[in-house]
């Protein structure tokens, strides 16, 4: 509780003693706080008195950093209740009380226990109040007051942002600001110097300096030069209490570094320079380096080379590389050592960024004269051309000239030339050269439709030094001979009307010709004049590569012609010209008014008689009734059996009648009916298999080579040999009925018959090379072979 002046009236005498330590001095001073009294008295009124005025001193002070062996004294508290009997207990609340600040609770004594840095705390709030010892009640109001940490020397000054690294450029004037450099003190400023810093330069002598009081780093010598020197190491020094002595200092480095500036001009270390190139240089190729010396770095050093005079600037060139800054000469025009064996060049070296600032140091830009030395090398063949292009017509006979290549060797000694084809490919193979002359000949005849064109490569060399070879493309153009006959463009179908008029176009056709435009351009079309005239059609040459086919009558019938055949006879414009005949084939179709084609396929007779297609509608119903009833008459006949006798009483000879036409084709159990079709056929004597016979029947063997021999008369005689003596038959007599086809065909039965009882050697494989239609019956007789073969 703070009380000042006459606004509030406190009860509690509050002795505050504070010792002060300040250059060895101490003072000891308490403050006494009179309490507002008012008494009471039975009977009478109550009389208020004017408090008496007090000041109040809330404040102690300790100092940090207490090293000795006894809590130090901060204070003490008294009230006016204190009779000095002990009645009265003090007590200490608020910050840190009991564990830093500790009271005597009978005396009011404050003691600090620990030792305290203002740096992290500047002051504590605490709250004191006096009680009755023996009530436990308060007998002042409680009242807070402050205990502020006095700050001393023990914090020295710290650069928080070193090291430092920064740049100034070179050149500069003396006294310009390079960096400023803020070191800070952790004491209190308020409070003396604790917290006073000036700043000195401790290395750094005499190239910088700096300010005492803002830490401002100057340049301290005029043109400071980056290539003489271009790295500083500076030591700046922060000191408080104002640099006094017994103050505390801190230090941080400061790494100055020299940028650079255009300030050094471009020099060659040499005036003069010799080169040696040899003829033999590609055009295009580096033959050389040349560099002008310059101190400076980075742009500042970037150059530019120029050839500015000299008899080699139209056969030389020079360029710049931007990494190694070094002048790159190259090869414009081949070299010749005959001809010319030396050259002169002037090159300058110049600087491509100048700072004007420092121009009084220039000029930026150096000259040096280079002399180049031709060198003499021996030479491959030179060709007088550096292509050749050469033809020949097609169908040249083998061994014709093409062309003839000429190459010379380009050295004083003028070696004799030997030429010859690389056979690198099969075109090179096509062609033949004479290796002394050079000349080109055909190795095949050529026909310019198969192939136009052909690329080869002839190559020289040295007779003296065959090492030395040069190599020329040919180009060989085959020219064209009128060698094919035109042709139709296409197959055309043309289709001419029933109704159509004389002289009506039915159809355009063109031609065309393998040969190119010179032989084989202007076509003309005719008729063939070897023949008759044609009644039919004529044809009319349009004189544009084109012909139209014309009728030459009136009407056409489908019903007496429906195809006529119109040969042409084509020709073309070459030399000499060729001609080749096609045949047009004119189809006769029904058309509709406006010349539409309704159908090309010959209708029946009955419409051309001109039924209607309800009367043929009407027959085909007549004739499919017809057929329906024939089936009904025959099926119902089948299905009507007589009986075998006719009475069992009648044992007559009779002949009876066999009405039971059998199971068919497949019904082969009854009699053996491949050898009553044909004899030859039969490999052995059959006989009849629907009865068992009881006795072994006569065996007649033949061999097979009579049964071709066998006539038929023989041959019924011996059938009937066997039913008189086969012991099986029934007991009446039986009609046998024999037919003879004849010798079977050399392509052989298509019937089924043999099928069960005959084994057949035949390869069925043939039925696939028929056709689609004979598909089928390819697959089903392929099935069959294996299964026989298993």
């Amino acid at each position: 509780m703070r009380i000042t002046g006459t606004s509030c009236i406190c009860s509690v005498l509050v002795c505050l003693c504070f010792v002060q330590r300040c250059y060895g001095a101490a003072h000891h001073g308490s403050i006494k706080v009179t309490r507002n009294q008012t008494k009471h008295i039975e009977g009478e009124t109550e009389v208020h008195h004017r408090p008496k005025r007090g000041w109040v001193w809330n404040q102690f002070f300790v100092l940090e950093e207490h090293m000795g062996p006894d809590p130090q004294y901060v204070g003490k508290l008294h009230s006016n209740s204190d009779k000095g009997d002990g009645s009265v207990k003090y007590i200490l609340t608020g910050e840190g009380a009991g564990t830093i600040f500790i009271i005597d609770d009978t005396t009011g004594d404050i003691h600090s226990t620990k030792s305290l840095d203002r740096e992290q705390k500047t002051h504590y709030v605490l709250h004191a109040q006096a009680i009755d010892r023996r009530t436990n009640k308060p007998l002042e109001p409680e009242s807070e007051f402050i205990i502020k940490v006095q700050d001393i020397n023990d914090n020295a000054p710290k650069f928080t942002d070193g090291p430092y690294i920064v740049t100034v450029p070179e050149m500069s004037e003396m006294g310009t600001s390079v960096l400023q450099v803020t070191a800070t003190d952790a004491d209190d400023p308020t409070y003396g110097n604790s917290a006073r810093v000036v700043y000195s330069i401790l290395q750094g002598q005499p190239y910088f300096s700096v300010d005492p009081k803002t830490g401002v780093i100057r340049t301290a010598l005029h043109n400071m030069d980056r290539e003489a020197r271009e790295h500083y190491s500076v030591v700046i020094q922060a000191k408080d209490m104002a640099g006094q002595v017994g103050g505390l200092s801190g230090s941080t480095t400061v790494n100055i570094t020299l940028t650079d500036v255009n300030d050094n001009p471009p020099r060659f270390p040499q005036k003069h320079y010799q080169l040696y190139v040899p003829e033999s240089a590609q055009v295009g190729s580096a033959v050389g380096k040349i560099k002008a010396n310059d101190a400076d770095t980075g742009s500042n050093a970037d150059m530019k080379y120029t050839i500015i005079n000299g008899d080699g600037s139209g056969v030389f060139s020079i360029s710049t590389d931007k990494e190694t800054r070094e002048g790159i000469l190259s090869l414009k025009k081949p070299l010749n050592y005959e001809k010319k064996k030396s050259y002169t060049l002037n090159i300058e070296g110049a600087n491509t960024h100048v700072d004007f600032r420092f121009s009084h140091l220039g000029p930026f830009k150096d000259v040096t004269m280079l002399k180049i030395i031709v060198g003499d090398v021996d030479e491959p063949p030179l060709f007088t051309m550096p292509s050749y292009v050469m033809e020949v017509y097609e169908n040249a006979k083998i061994g014709t000239p093409v062309g003839t290549v000429t190459a010379h060797d380009p050295d004083a000694a003028n070696s004799l030339v030997r030429y010859f084809i690389d056979h690198n490919t099969e075109e090179d193979r096509y062609f033949t050269i004479d290796a002394s002359t050079g000349t080109i000949k055909t190795a095949k005849i050529f026909d310019r439709e198969e192939t136009p064109w052909y690329n080869i490569t002839v190559a020289a060399s040295e007779i003296d030094n065959p090492a030395l070879v040069s190599h020329v493309p040919v180009g060989v153009r085959i020219l064209d001979v009128n060698d094919n006959p035109p042709e139709l463009a296409r197959d055309y179908d043309v289709v001419v009307c029933e109704n159509t008029k004389p002289g009506q176009v039915i159809q355009t056709i063109t031609a065309t010709d393998k040969d190119n435009t010179a032989n084989g351009a202007r076509f003309h079309f005719s008729l063939d004049e070897g023949l008759s005239l044609n009644p039919n059609f004529t044809l009319r040459n349009n004189e544009d590569n084109t012909a139209s086919i014309l009728t030459r009558r009136r009407r056409y019938s489908r019903t007496t012609q429906d195809t006529y055949y119109l040969p042409v006879l084509i020709s073309d414009g070459g030399v000499p010209p060729l001609s080749s005949s096609s045949t047009l084939t004119i189809r006769v179709c029904a058309c509709e008014r406006d010349g539409r084609v309704r159908t090309c396929h010959a209708e029946a007779f009955l419409s051309s008689a001109g039924l209607s297609t309800g009367a043929l509608i009407a027959i085909l119903l007549c004739i499919v009734i017809l057929l329906a009833i024939v089936v009904l008459f025959i099926t119902l006949r089948r299905s009507k059996k007589e009986p075998l006798i006719i009475s069992e009483e009648d044992v007559r000879e009779n002949v009876v009648t066999y009405d039971d036409e059998g199971g068919g084709e497949e019904d082969t159990e009854a009699f053996d009916i491949t050898a009553l079709r044909n004899p030859s056929a039969a490999e052995e004597l059959k006989y009849r298999r629907d009865v068992r016979p009881e006795v072994k029947p006569l065996s007649r063997h033949h061999p097979s080579s009579s049964l071709d021999s066998i006539d038929v008369q023989e041959f019924i005689k011996q059938r009937l040999e066997e039913a008189d003596l086969d012991p099986s038959v029934p007991p009446y007599d039986s009609l046998q009925t024999y037919a003879y086809e004849g010798h079977r065909s050399e392509a052989g039965s298509i019937s089924s018959l043999d099928s069960a009882t005959t084994h057949s050697d035949q390869d069925y494989n043939y039925l696939g090379d028929w056709g689609p239609e004979f598909k089928k019956l390819a697959e089903l007789y392929g099935e069959i072979e294996p299964e026989r073969t298993t």
